[in-house]
């Protein structure tokens, strides 16, 4: 069922710097390992193998998109937890389930220029054949 779509796509601001900041294969991985639970940069350190240096600084950039939160340990403020928010991880699947739906992609050609004028047909799409790839 082919559902109509908008020429222009609604895109809330968060949606281009977090693709931006998910883009990066480190955070990317950073991301997917707070996904498990809320951790400390020593863990993550360990368990990514980055140094503490660039850890810091990847976490510095999924702060200031809104996937990660932080906060100091109460007993001793030195140890910091990161953790995903999932108020803006909701929004962001949201958006991106609705915008990535197979269901919204246009099949039919939207045929223009020398090709048109080539098939010799009012209705260009009718002569169109398209060449699926399995994946």
């Amino acid at each position: 069922m082919q559902k109509e779509m908008a020429d222009n796509v609604d895109i809330p601001e968060i949606i281009v710097p977090v693709l931006k900041a998910l883009a990066d294969p480190n955070r990317l991985r950073i991301f997917a390992a707070l996904l498990r639970g809320t951790s400390c940069s020593g863990w993550l350190t360990e368990e990514l193998g980055l140094p503490a240096n660039l850890l810091s600084h990847h976490l510095r950039v999924l702060r200031e998109v809104g996937l990660v939160q932080d906060r100091r340990d109460s007993v001793d403020g030195r140890w910091i937890y990161y953790q995903v928010d999932v108020v803006v991880l909701a929004l962001i699947h949201q958006w991106l389930s609705t915008f990535l739906d197979p269901d919204r992609a246009a099949l039919q050609p939207r045929l223009c220029g020398p090709e048109v004028a080539a098939k010799g047909s009012n209705n260009p799409a009718a002569n169109f054949v398209w060449e699926t790839t399995t994946i």
